[in-house]
Protein backbone atom coordinates (compact mmCIF):
# COMPACT_ATOMS: atom_id res chain seq x y z
CA UNK A 1 0.00 0.00 0.00
CA UNK A 2 1.83 3.24 -1.04
CA UNK A 3 2.41 5.76 1.52
CA UNK A 4 1.23 9.58 0.43
CA UNK A 5 2.49 13.38 1.70
CA UNK A 6 -0.61 15.30 1.52
CA UNK A 7 -2.07 18.61 1.82
CA UNK A 8 -5.69 19.58 2.46
CA UNK A 9 -7.95 22.29 3.00
CA UNK A 10 -10.09 21.60 6.23
CA UNK A 11 -14.13 23.33 6.34
CA UNK A 12 -12.43 26.16 8.60
CA UNK A 13 -9.98 27.18 5.94
CA UNK A 14 -7.18 25.74 8.13
CA UNK A 15 -4.34 24.02 5.86
CA UNK A 16 -3.40 19.94 6.83
CA UNK A 17 -0.84 18.66 5.86
CA UNK A 18 0.59 14.70 6.60
CA UNK A 19 1.17 11.00 5.44
CA UNK A 20 -1.34 8.48 5.59
CA UNK A 21 -1.43 4.80 3.86
CA UNK A 22 -4.20 4.61 0.80
CA UNK A 23 -4.71 2.16 -1.97
CA UNK A 24 -5.02 5.09 -4.42
CA UNK A 25 -5.16 8.82 -4.41
CA UNK A 26 -9.22 8.39 -4.70
CA UNK A 27 -9.27 6.13 -1.21
CA UNK A 28 -7.15 9.08 0.26
CA UNK A 29 -9.54 11.69 -1.20
CA UNK A 30 -12.36 10.21 0.68
CA UNK A 31 -11.08 9.44 3.26
CA UNK A 32 -10.10 12.76 3.99
CA UNK A 33 -13.25 14.38 3.20
CA UNK A 34 -15.18 12.01 6.00
CA UNK A 35 -12.99 14.22 8.17
CA UNK A 36 -14.18 17.20 7.13
CA UNK A 37 -11.14 17.72 4.76
CA UNK A 38 -10.77 18.03 0.78
CA UNK A 39 -7.91 16.78 -0.56
CA UNK A 40 -5.32 19.26 -2.47
CA UNK A 41 -2.44 17.57 -3.69
CA UNK A 42 -0.91 14.06 -2.74
CA UNK A 43 2.70 12.72 -3.64
CA UNK A 44 3.74 9.18 -3.25
CA UNK A 45 6.65 8.92 -0.61
CA UNK A 46 9.68 7.18 -2.35
CA UNK A 47 10.51 3.70 -1.13
CA UNK A 48 14.20 3.81 -2.45
CA UNK A 49 16.34 2.44 0.07
CA UNK A 50 18.24 5.17 2.24
CA UNK A 51 20.76 4.72 4.45
CA UNK A 52 19.36 6.35 7.09
CA UNK A 53 16.46 3.55 7.30
CA UNK A 54 19.54 1.03 8.20
CA UNK A 55 19.86 2.84 11.42
CA UNK A 56 18.08 1.68 14.66
CA UNK A 57 15.66 3.95 15.67
CA UNK A 58 15.45 5.71 19.14
CA UNK A 59 12.37 5.00 20.51
CA UNK A 60 13.03 7.12 23.87
CA UNK A 61 11.60 10.49 25.09
CA UNK A 62 13.62 12.38 27.62
CA UNK A 63 11.55 13.48 30.78
CA UNK A 64 12.69 17.04 30.46
CA UNK A 65 10.76 17.19 26.95
CA UNK A 66 7.53 14.98 28.58
CA UNK A 67 7.29 17.69 31.53
CA UNK A 68 7.62 21.02 29.12
CA UNK A 69 5.16 18.86 26.60
CA UNK A 70 2.37 18.24 29.43
CA UNK A 71 3.29 22.07 30.68
CA UNK A 72 2.29 23.07 27.26
CA UNK A 73 -0.49 20.78 26.81
CA UNK A 74 -1.75 22.27 29.90
CA UNK A 75 -1.29 25.93 29.20
CA UNK A 76 -3.10 25.43 26.02
CA UNK A 77 -6.10 22.70 26.97
CA UNK A 78 -7.03 25.55 29.82
CA UNK A 79 -7.00 27.95 26.85
CA UNK A 80 -9.85 26.26 25.17
CA UNK A 81 -7.75 25.08 22.29
CA UNK A 82 -8.95 21.76 20.49
CA UNK A 83 -6.52 19.21 21.38
CA UNK A 84 -5.83 18.20 17.26
CA UNK A 85 -4.42 21.81 17.18
CA UNK A 86 -2.54 21.42 20.92
CA UNK A 87 -1.07 18.44 19.34
CA UNK A 88 0.02 19.58 16.22
CA UNK A 89 1.44 22.53 17.99
CA UNK A 90 3.15 20.44 20.46
CA UNK A 91 4.54 18.10 17.48
CA UNK A 92 6.07 21.17 15.69
CA UNK A 93 7.96 22.49 19.05
CA UNK A 94 9.50 19.12 20.26
CA UNK A 95 12.88 18.49 19.24
CA UNK A 96 12.54 14.18 19.47
CA UNK A 97 11.91 12.75 15.83
CA UNK A 98 10.16 10.01 17.55
CA UNK A 99 8.33 12.10 20.00
CA UNK A 100 7.02 14.10 16.93
CA UNK A 101 5.63 11.43 14.79
CA UNK A 102 3.89 9.96 18.49
CA UNK A 103 2.19 13.18 18.46
CA UNK A 104 1.30 13.56 15.03
CA UNK A 105 -0.34 9.98 15.13
CA UNK A 106 -2.24 10.67 18.25
CA UNK A 107 -3.80 13.52 16.63
CA UNK A 108 -5.00 11.47 13.64
CA UNK A 109 -5.97 9.24 15.82
CA UNK A 110 -8.39 11.94 18.14
CA UNK A 111 -9.37 13.59 14.20
CA UNK A 112 -11.16 9.80 13.93
CA UNK A 113 -12.81 9.79 17.54
CA UNK A 114 -10.50 7.95 19.54
CA UNK A 115 -10.62 10.04 23.00
CA UNK A 116 -7.11 11.11 24.09
CA UNK A 117 -6.57 8.77 27.25
CA UNK A 118 -7.39 6.05 24.59
CA UNK A 119 -4.60 7.47 22.26
CA UNK A 120 -2.07 7.82 25.18
CA UNK A 121 -2.36 4.22 25.75
CA UNK A 122 -0.72 3.28 22.34
CA UNK A 123 2.45 4.95 23.40
CA UNK A 124 3.32 2.94 26.86
CA UNK A 125 6.88 3.41 26.51
CA UNK A 126 6.05 7.37 26.19
CA UNK A 127 3.03 7.69 28.75
CA UNK A 128 3.03 5.29 31.78
CA UNK A 129 -0.06 4.23 33.23
CA UNK A 130 0.01 7.29 35.51
CA UNK A 131 -0.84 9.36 32.74
CA UNK A 132 -3.32 7.42 30.83
CA UNK A 133 -4.98 7.17 34.51
CA UNK A 134 -5.04 10.77 35.38
CA UNK A 135 -6.01 11.67 31.36
CA UNK A 136 -9.10 9.49 31.55
CA UNK A 137 -10.20 10.86 34.85
CA UNK A 138 -10.62 14.07 33.59
CA UNK A 139 -11.74 13.34 30.72
CA UNK A 140 -14.61 12.11 32.66
CA UNK A 141 -14.72 14.79 35.28
CA UNK A 142 -14.47 17.86 32.32
CA UNK A 143 -10.99 19.08 34.24
CA UNK A 144 -8.75 17.73 31.61
CA UNK A 145 -6.69 21.12 32.71
CA UNK A 146 -6.86 20.34 35.80
CA UNK A 147 -5.05 16.62 35.95
CA UNK A 148 -2.30 17.51 33.56
CA UNK A 149 -1.62 20.74 36.24
CA UNK A 150 -1.29 17.92 38.49
CA UNK A 151 0.58 15.64 36.24
CA UNK A 152 3.03 17.93 34.84
CA UNK A 153 3.60 19.02 39.01
CA UNK A 154 4.42 15.26 39.52
CA UNK A 155 7.32 15.10 36.37
CA UNK A 156 8.73 18.17 37.62
CA UNK A 157 9.29 16.71 41.09
CA UNK A 158 9.96 14.02 39.74
CA UNK A 159 13.04 15.36 36.77
CA UNK A 160 13.79 17.21 40.72
CA UNK A 161 14.36 14.07 42.06
CA UNK A 162 16.65 11.74 39.39
CA UNK A 163 18.66 14.92 38.61
CA UNK A 164 19.93 15.48 42.19
CA UNK A 165 20.48 11.14 41.99
CA UNK A 166 22.29 11.74 39.03
CA UNK A 167 23.92 14.61 39.87
CA UNK A 168 25.68 13.01 43.07
CA UNK A 169 26.69 9.60 40.84
CA UNK A 170 28.40 11.93 38.25
CA UNK A 171 31.05 12.90 40.10
CA UNK A 172 32.82 9.20 41.40
CA UNK A 173 31.98 8.02 37.63
CA UNK A 174 34.06 10.55 36.08
CA UNK A 175 36.84 9.87 38.30
CA UNK A 176 36.37 6.23 38.46
CA UNK A 177 36.15 6.31 34.76
CA UNK A 178 39.58 8.57 33.79
CA UNK A 179 41.66 5.85 36.86
CA UNK A 180 40.85 3.27 34.82
CA UNK A 181 41.83 4.80 31.78
CA UNK A 182 44.92 6.46 33.03
CA UNK A 183 46.04 2.83 34.41
CA UNK A 184 45.35 0.93 30.91
CA UNK A 185 47.42 3.35 29.18
CA UNK A 186 49.89 3.09 31.85
CA UNK A 187 50.02 -0.47 32.37
CA UNK A 188 50.22 -0.77 27.94
CA UNK A 189 52.48 1.99 27.50
CA UNK A 190 54.69 3.00 30.72
CA UNK A 191 55.38 -0.44 32.45
CA UNK A 192 56.81 -2.25 29.68
CA UNK A 193 59.53 0.00 29.18
CA UNK A 194 60.13 0.17 32.45
CA UNK A 195 60.07 -3.89 32.19
CA UNK A 196 62.71 -3.62 29.80
CA UNK A 197 65.40 -2.17 31.64
CA UNK A 198 64.60 -4.62 34.81
CA UNK A 199 65.59 -7.43 32.17
CA UNK A 200 68.95 -5.56 30.57
CA UNK A 201 70.36 -5.35 34.19
CA UNK A 202 69.09 -9.20 35.41
CA UNK A 203 67.62 -8.50 38.72
CA UNK A 204 65.21 -10.29 40.70
CA UNK A 205 62.26 -8.45 40.95
CA UNK A 206 59.76 -9.08 43.80
CA UNK A 207 56.87 -10.99 43.67
CA UNK A 208 54.40 -7.53 43.39
CA UNK A 209 56.53 -6.18 40.67
CA UNK A 210 56.29 -9.73 38.60
CA UNK A 211 52.77 -9.69 38.83
CA UNK A 212 52.05 -6.34 37.40
CA UNK A 213 54.27 -6.98 34.39
CA UNK A 214 52.57 -9.89 33.81
CA UNK A 215 49.16 -8.31 33.20
CA UNK A 216 50.76 -5.31 31.55
CA UNK A 217 52.75 -8.03 29.14
CA UNK A 218 48.63 -9.40 28.73
CA UNK A 219 47.16 -5.91 27.76
CA UNK A 220 50.11 -4.95 25.44
CA UNK A 221 50.32 -8.21 23.53
CA UNK A 222 46.81 -9.53 23.49
CA UNK A 223 44.82 -6.20 23.36
CA UNK A 224 41.75 -7.75 22.45
CA UNK A 225 41.22 -10.02 25.00
CA UNK A 226 40.97 -6.85 26.90
CA UNK A 227 38.11 -5.88 24.51
CA UNK A 228 36.78 -9.19 24.32
CA UNK A 229 35.97 -8.97 28.52
CA UNK A 230 34.55 -5.60 28.48
CA UNK A 231 32.17 -6.71 26.07
CA UNK A 232 31.45 -10.19 27.43
CA UNK A 233 31.06 -7.83 30.70
CA UNK A 234 29.16 -5.52 29.66
CA UNK A 235 26.06 -7.98 28.35
CA UNK A 236 26.77 -10.43 31.10
CA UNK A 237 25.83 -7.07 33.34
CA UNK A 238 22.69 -6.23 30.93
CA UNK A 239 21.41 -9.39 30.49
CA UNK A 240 21.83 -10.30 34.52
CA UNK A 241 20.24 -7.21 35.38
CA UNK A 242 17.04 -7.17 32.96
CA UNK A 243 16.60 -10.83 34.36
CA UNK A 244 14.19 -11.33 37.13
CA UNK A 245 16.40 -12.79 39.47
CA UNK A 246 19.62 -10.43 38.65
CA UNK A 247 17.06 -7.70 39.42
CA UNK A 248 16.28 -9.27 42.86
CA UNK A 249 19.63 -9.74 43.79
CA UNK A 250 21.21 -6.52 42.97
CA UNK A 251 18.00 -4.89 44.57
CA UNK A 252 18.53 -6.49 47.63
CA UNK A 253 22.18 -6.09 47.96
CA UNK A 254 21.75 -2.48 47.35
CA UNK A 255 19.27 -2.47 50.59
CA UNK A 256 21.82 -3.93 52.64
CA UNK A 257 24.66 -1.50 51.79
CA UNK A 258 25.02 0.96 55.12
CA UNK A 259 25.74 3.50 52.78
CA UNK A 260 23.34 3.14 50.20
CA UNK A 261 20.48 1.76 51.89
CA UNK A 262 18.78 5.01 53.86
CA UNK A 263 19.02 6.80 49.96
CA UNK A 264 17.87 4.05 48.09
CA UNK A 265 14.71 3.82 50.79
CA UNK A 266 14.20 7.38 50.42
CA UNK A 267 14.52 7.76 46.86
CA UNK A 268 11.72 4.68 46.89
CA UNK A 269 9.07 6.16 49.38
CA UNK A 270 10.04 9.79 47.89
CA UNK A 271 8.66 7.89 44.34
CA UNK A 272 5.65 5.89 46.10
CA UNK A 273 4.01 9.19 48.11
CA UNK A 274 4.94 11.45 44.73
CA UNK A 275 3.18 8.90 42.89
CA UNK A 276 0.11 8.33 44.77
CA UNK A 277 -0.48 11.82 45.80
CA UNK A 278 -1.07 12.67 41.98
CA UNK A 279 -3.00 10.10 41.58
CA UNK A 280 -5.65 10.04 44.51
CA UNK A 281 -5.69 14.12 44.15
CA UNK A 282 -6.56 13.51 40.40
CA UNK A 283 -8.94 10.99 40.97
CA UNK A 284 -8.41 7.75 40.40
CA UNK A 285 -9.07 4.99 42.78
CA UNK A 286 -7.14 4.27 45.44
CA UNK A 287 -6.80 0.35 44.50
CA UNK A 288 -5.89 1.40 40.88
CA UNK A 289 -3.80 4.12 42.57
CA UNK A 290 -1.22 1.91 44.53
CA UNK A 291 -1.02 -0.47 41.80
CA UNK A 292 0.03 2.32 39.57
CA UNK A 293 2.50 3.73 41.78
CA UNK A 294 3.76 0.22 42.06
CA UNK A 295 4.99 0.53 38.93
CA UNK A 296 7.01 3.63 39.72
CA UNK A 297 9.33 2.73 42.06
CA UNK A 298 12.47 0.78 40.82
CA UNK A 299 13.11 -1.53 43.57
CA UNK A 300 11.62 -4.82 43.32
CA UNK A 301 10.71 -4.82 46.95
CA UNK A 302 9.28 -1.86 47.00
CA UNK A 303 6.76 -2.93 43.94
CA UNK A 304 5.81 -6.16 45.64
CA UNK A 305 4.97 -4.63 49.04
CA UNK A 306 2.56 -1.75 47.12
CA UNK A 307 0.87 -4.95 44.71
CA UNK A 308 0.35 -6.86 47.92
CA UNK A 309 -1.05 -3.53 50.08
CA UNK A 310 -3.29 -3.38 46.57
CA UNK A 311 -5.16 -6.92 47.39
CA UNK A 312 -5.28 -5.97 50.76
CA UNK A 313 -6.79 -3.01 50.78
CA UNK A 314 -9.16 -4.38 48.08
CA UNK A 315 -10.48 -7.02 50.66
CA UNK A 316 -10.82 -3.90 52.97
CA UNK A 317 -8.24 -3.20 55.03
CA UNK A 318 -6.72 0.13 55.38
CA UNK A 319 -3.76 0.99 52.98
CA UNK A 320 -1.50 2.63 56.62
CA UNK A 321 -2.30 -0.65 58.62
CA UNK A 322 -0.96 -2.62 55.25
CA UNK A 323 2.10 -0.79 54.63
CA UNK A 324 3.09 -0.80 58.24
CA UNK A 325 3.72 -4.40 57.73
CA UNK A 326 6.94 -3.46 55.76
CA UNK A 327 8.66 -0.97 58.61
CA UNK A 328 12.07 -2.92 56.67
CA UNK A 329 11.28 -0.39 53.53
CA UNK A 330 9.00 2.22 54.93
CA UNK A 331 10.19 4.61 57.18
CA UNK A 332 7.19 4.97 60.49
CA UNK A 333 7.17 8.60 58.90
CA UNK A 334 5.80 7.71 56.26
CA UNK A 335 2.96 5.09 57.90
CA UNK A 336 2.22 7.99 60.21
CA UNK A 337 1.43 10.19 58.05
CA UNK A 338 -0.21 8.12 55.66
CA UNK A 339 -2.37 7.25 59.04
CA UNK A 340 -3.15 10.87 59.63
CA UNK A 341 -4.05 11.38 55.70
CA UNK A 342 -6.79 8.62 55.65
CA UNK A 343 -8.01 9.83 59.77
CA UNK A 344 -8.58 13.49 58.55
CA UNK A 345 -9.59 12.46 54.77
CA UNK A 346 -6.49 14.32 53.41
CA UNK A 347 -4.50 11.82 51.92
CA UNK A 348 -3.69 13.33 48.94
CA UNK A 349 -2.28 16.31 50.76
CA UNK A 350 -0.71 14.53 53.78
CA UNK A 351 1.08 12.13 51.26
CA UNK A 352 2.33 15.95 49.01
CA UNK A 353 3.72 16.98 52.39
CA UNK A 354 5.69 14.04 52.92
CA UNK A 355 6.78 13.90 49.26
CA UNK A 356 8.49 17.26 49.83
CA UNK A 357 9.85 16.32 53.08
CA UNK A 358 11.35 13.19 51.12
CA UNK A 359 12.31 15.26 48.29
CA UNK A 360 14.30 17.57 50.47
CA UNK A 361 15.88 14.77 52.58
CA UNK A 362 16.84 12.95 49.14
CA UNK A 363 18.54 16.07 47.90
CA UNK A 364 20.40 16.67 51.26
CA UNK A 365 21.25 12.87 51.10
CA UNK A 366 23.25 13.10 47.88
CA UNK A 367 25.25 16.49 48.61
CA UNK A 368 26.37 14.43 51.73
CA UNK A 369 26.77 11.31 50.06
CA UNK A 370 29.19 13.07 47.89
CA UNK A 371 31.33 14.39 50.82
CA UNK A 372 31.56 11.06 51.79
CA UNK A 373 32.33 9.63 48.56
CA UNK A 374 35.14 12.30 47.69
CA UNK A 375 37.60 11.05 50.68
CA UNK A 376 37.11 7.39 49.77
CA UNK A 377 37.95 8.18 46.07
CA UNK A 378 41.36 9.45 46.97
CA UNK A 379 42.08 6.86 49.35
CA UNK A 380 41.07 4.27 46.68
CA UNK A 381 43.70 6.71 44.22
CA UNK A 382 46.05 6.96 46.84
CA UNK A 383 46.44 3.16 46.79
CA UNK A 384 46.45 2.21 43.17
CA UNK A 385 49.33 4.53 43.39
CA UNK A 386 51.03 3.07 46.24
CA UNK A 387 50.93 -0.35 44.27
CA UNK A 388 52.59 1.33 41.89
CA UNK A 389 55.16 2.94 43.55
CA UNK A 390 56.29 -0.16 45.42
CA UNK A 391 56.07 -2.37 42.52
CA UNK A 392 58.79 -0.36 40.68
CA UNK A 393 60.30 2.31 43.07
CA UNK A 394 61.67 -1.06 45.54
CA UNK A 395 63.26 -2.40 42.78
CA UNK A 396 65.44 0.48 41.88
CA UNK A 397 65.79 0.92 45.84
CA UNK A 398 67.38 -2.53 45.89
CA UNK A 399 69.85 -1.46 42.77
CA UNK A 400 70.60 1.85 44.23
CA UNK A 401 72.23 -0.43 47.66
CA UNK A 402 73.82 -2.45 45.50
CA UNK A 403 75.85 0.34 43.69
Amino acid sequence: MPLYNFTAKALNKETRKGRRQAENRKVLAQELKQEGCFLISATIESRAPKFKNYLPKIRYVALKEKLLATRNLQVMVAAGVSLPRTLEILSKQTKSKYFKDCLKEMREMILKGTSFSEAITKFPKIFPEIYASMVKVGEKTGELDKVLGILAQQLERNYRLRSSVRGAMMYPAVILSAMILIGIVMMIKVVPQISKTFDELEIELPAITKAVIAISNVLAEKWYLLILGMIFLFLFSYFFTKSKKGKKAIDRTVLRIPILSPLVKKINSAYTALSLSALVKGGVPIILAINIAADSVNNVFYKAALQSTAKKVEKGEKMSIVMAEYTDLYSPLFIQMLQVGEETGQTSEMLEKLASFLEEDVDNRTKNLSTIIEPLLLLLIGGAVALFAVSFVQPIYSIMQGI
